[in-house]
């Protein structure tokens, strides 16, 4: 793939992070990356955005930000709170083909869920990703009430015709609880998608360099990495 999408099931739950490790297994590998964000939410002008984040923890990665927006909120309502132009989906496809021409593969991060709006007109991330016909990758929460949001998500890319590439669990507890165990195996069920990986809580607070010796083993061969998921369910899983 030149172009993935990557979005998650809500806010704050991985989604920067899984991104930078899809891009430095891909550095790792020879391959050049861009990291593409639409549009930065609550973040002032001299603050880091995601984009940045992903490059300090990734490596050489080409970052671009298509839009930042002050205030925490989804792009559309922080754009037009703060009287700025909106982000539309037809520029973050046109900006992911412009950097796929130079890179081996073009990450693009969302805002929040699949469906969470650009502008008043309804643009979303799953607007964009139809529009460059590129595969989408859902990073979704470990614990209770995540088995139903990554099912709705799935429906609908599903619905929309999408190529959903998989699940990538953002933030793998260090003490995960009943839940998030049998989750394991329930997940790939209700998404009827692959797991491509589990990132380990508090991945983001590891020197670069020892994530990106890391990352490798958090993602599935599909995403570059070696992590198995047969192996990793069935030892977290527990018996009935």
């Amino acid at each position: 793939m030149s172009v993935l999408v990557i979005t998650g099931t809500g806010t704050e739950i991985g989604k920067t992070v899984t991104t930078a490790a899809v891009a430095a297994v891909a550095v790792a590998a020879g391959r050049s990356v861009a990291v593409l964000k639409p549009a930065q939410t609550g973040v002032r002008p001299d603050e880091r955005g995601d984009a940045d984040e992903v490059a300090r923890l990734a490596g050489p990665v080409t970052t671009r930000e298509l839009a930042r927006y002050p205030e925490p909120l989804a792009p559309g309502t922080a754009a037009r709170r703060a009287g700025l132009a909106p982000v539309r989906p037809h520029e973050v496809a046109e900006a992911a083909a412009k950097l796929a021409v130079d890179h081996d593969l073009v990450l693009v991060e969302g805002a929040g869920g699949l469906l969470v709006r650009f502008d008043d007109e309804g643009g979303t991330l799953a607007d964009a990703a139809r529009l460059l016909a590129a595969p989408v990758l859902v990073v979704a929460a470990a614990g209770l009430g995540t088995l139903n949001t990554t099912e709705l998500t799935a429906h609908e890319l599903r619905a929309r015709g999408l190529d959903f590439a998989g699940v990538v669990i953002g933030s793998w507890p260090k003490s995960p609880d009943l839940a998030a165990r049998c989750n394991l195996a329930d997940l790939p069920n209700v998404a009827e998608a692959s797991l491509l990986g589990s990132v380990p809580e508090g991945a983001g607070a590891l020197p670069p360099a020892d994530f990106r010796a890391a990352a490798a083993g958090w993602l599935a061969p599909r995403l570059g990495g070696t992590w198995d998921s047969e192996a990793f369910t069935a030892r977290e899983t527990p018996q009935a």
